[in-house]
């Protein structure tokens, strides 16, 4: 089986649309959202934007799991338990399909968010079934998945 090699990349100077916060979900404010898929899977099940948003106070609900890594500005997060957390620059966060929140924005918070459809139990059983006859007939012991590619700061380094 062939690993797909082609690396996406994507600065911080992205173009963003204009992805608008259904208005049932808006608390307070008059939030602006924008957004830019950057990458989608080839099977489909998990995609990556960037996202912004102005000040507001609005809910969310998490049809995939969904992990945040906030670039800039600031926002604080409150689940349905009523836990506060605050996150700025630098924080991560992760919310699985199925959770919901509020947000709070201050003023802006921009993020990138890594968003996966979590596979049903009758896939994760098909996948252990197919892993373990690979094992049994001797396939797959010297295979080995391709490591990451991690480019620092948008330059591209060759050896």
């Amino acid at each position: 089986m062939s690993i797909a090699t082609a690396i996406k990349f994507a600065n911080s100077g992205i173009a963003l649309s204009s992805a608008p916060i259904n208005p049932d979900w808006i608390l307070d404010g008059a939030p602006v959202a924008r957004a830019q898929q950057i990458y989608r899977s080839r099977d489909g099940a998990a995609d990556t934007f960037i996202w912004e948003c102005t000040a507001g106070r609005f809910k969310w609900f998490y049809s995939a799991d969904e992990t945040v890594f906030i670039i800039e500005g600031a926002v604080v997060v409150r689940d349905d338990a009523g836990i506060y957390n605050h996150l700025q620059g630098g924080s991560t966060i992760f919310f699985p399909a199925g959770s919901r929140a509020e947000w709070l924005v201050d003023r802006y918070v921009r993020k990138i968010a890594f968003c996966r459809v979590p596979l049903t139990r009758k896939l994760i059983a098909a996948r252990y079934v197919y892993r373990r006859f690979k094992r049994l007939i001797g396939q797959g012991s010297g295979e080995r998945e391709a490591a990451p590619i991690l480019l620092g700061h948008g330059t591209a380094h060759s050896s």
